[in-house]
């Protein structure tokens, strides 16, 4: 009996599917019989327990999954035309929100005041390089005038031995760690003194000793690479974490979406920060994705996500050190989007007037700088007085155009030094690469640099 209503029950919900109806073969059974009740009765109550009541579940591979009567598509945006909100401290007065839940012995004067100290550094290194590129003292630059609260403030809340994988507008992170002036200056203009040995463009910093991968161009490969190096950190149980840095248009790549599957499923101690600061070039946020920004991207793939004012340095602050944190012992990645402005012109090649209104670039430069708004919080806080900020100012352009003179003086790496460090034992190809420079110099020795020793 048990096997025969098992079938029946079966044949039932097709033909209920089907038909909305019951099953024939009871019509031919006598209208008051117990046996017809009986059945009619049962496979009433499995359909309506299985169907009505309780939900029905399929374990599948990847987990069990629930079903569902009611066809219904996943919304291509937003739930409920909402946006996921964006976690801030402090206001553009430099006032605490009402009801944050920051905690004001978070963070020590000294660390508070030395941020503000490295915003205000990385704002005139800006200025001074981009002037000295203008002049052609240098081939090239970048800045990061608008978003220098996204690095310094992070960079303040990881460890030294965290490794940091960069793009390109994260020197606010070198600098926290002790990188100098002169340093900076060296890369810049490709001397002797430059740990790149000349062979990169201006604004590729590296630094083994600071734990900091050089720049590298093409956009978002470093992201996979990271996730590599945290489970090396994993499997060798450092108590350490990657961070490394994206923009919102690189978001666009594949590789973006590769790294945080990849750290997902490892389960890497890894901390992605995306820069959104609006344009990727001359590309609007709207114009490359149809998501509610970058932080939903997170929740496709299995990774706690958060959405924090890139303008609000404590915010940042708070949210990189809770990051870590969950990294660290949790031994999982995280993705941060902090909500920005590229103040500056995407690099010294571009000119973002072209594709943008002058009175959105001055509302943001003006209204919303981060290092303005964060100096009204400290100097409210007894932190810091205009006294200080003038000395400071006066101290870091001497310091810089000290540092630039000297590095603009310093002569040129070798030229052998064009062909090493990438191969132990360099290949035969190399040696005659290497061979036909040097005769073609030799020909046309008006088209060699004259600073460069051969």
């Amino acid at each position: 009996m048990a096997i025969w209503l098992t079938k029946s029950k079966t044949i039932y919900h097709s033909f209920r599917i089907s038909f909305n109806q019951k099953p024939s073969f009871l019509n031919a059974l006598p209208p008051n019989s117990f046996f017809r009740r009986f059945i009619s009765n049962k496979l009433d109550s499995f359909y309506s327990a299985d169907i009505h009541q309780k939900p029905q579940v399929l374990d599948y591979p990847g987990g069990k999954v629930t079903y569902t009567p009611e066809m219904r598509f996943i919304s291509q945006s937003y739930s409920n035309g909402k946006r996921v909100a964006c976690y801030r401290v402090i206001s553009d007065d430099g006032d605490l929100l009402r009801d944050t839940d920051f905690d004001f012995d978070e963070v020590k004067e000294e660390v508070a005041v030395k941020i503000y100290r490295e915003m205000l550094t990385l704002q005139i290194m800006d200025t001074i390089f981009f002037e000295a590129q203008r002049q052609g003292r240098i081939s090239f630059y970048l800045t990061s005038i608008g978003e220098e609260a996204i690095s310094v403030a992070s960079a303040a809340a990881l460890c030294a031995r965290d490794i940091v994988l960069p793009q390109y507008r994260e020197p606010g992170v070198l600098l926290w760690r002790g990188f100098t002036l002169e340093e900076f200056a060296n890369q810049c203009f490709g001397n002797k003194a430059d740990y790149g040995k000349g062979r990169q463009m201006p604004i590729h910093y590296g630094s083994n000793t600071l734990n900091y991968f050089t720049v590298s161009s093409p956009i978002a490969t470093q992201l996979p690479q990271a996730v590599g190096v945290a489970y090396s950190l994993k499997m060798d149980q450092k108590d350490a974490c990657v961070v490394t840095y994206i923009g919102d248009g690189g978001t666009s790549e594949g590789d973006f979406h590769a790294a945080l599957n990849f750290a997902a499923v490892m389960e890497a101690p890894v901390v992605f920060i995306c820069r959104n600061n609006g344009w990727a070039i001359s590309t609007r946020v709207a114009e490359q994705f149809r998501s509610d920004g970058i932080v939903v991207k997170g929740q496709a793939y299995g990774i706690q996500s958060i959405r924090v004012d890139g303008n609000d340095a404590l915010a940042v602050y708070r949210t990189i050190r809770e990051a870590r944190k969950i990294a660290v012992n949790e031994n999982r990645p995280i993705l941060v989007e902090a909500l920005t402005y590229r103040v500056g012109h995407h690099s010294t090649s571009d000119d973002s007037t072209k594709y943008r209104p002058v009175d959105e670039i001055e509302y943001w430069k003006m209204a919303r700088n981060p290092v303005n708004k964060y100096r009204k919080w400290v100097e409210k806080n007894g932190w810091w007085s205009q006294k200080q900020e003038s000395e400071l100012r006066s101290s870091i352009r001497k310091e810089l155009l000290q540092a630039i003179q000297i590095a603009e003086r310093t002569e040129k790496p070798e030229l052998k030094h064009m062909f090493e460090d990438v191969y132990d034992n360099p290949p035969l190809n190399l040696y005659e690469q290497e061979k036909h420079l040097r005769q073609t110099i030799s020909k046309h020795p008006q088209d060699y640099p004259s600073d460069v020793p051969l």
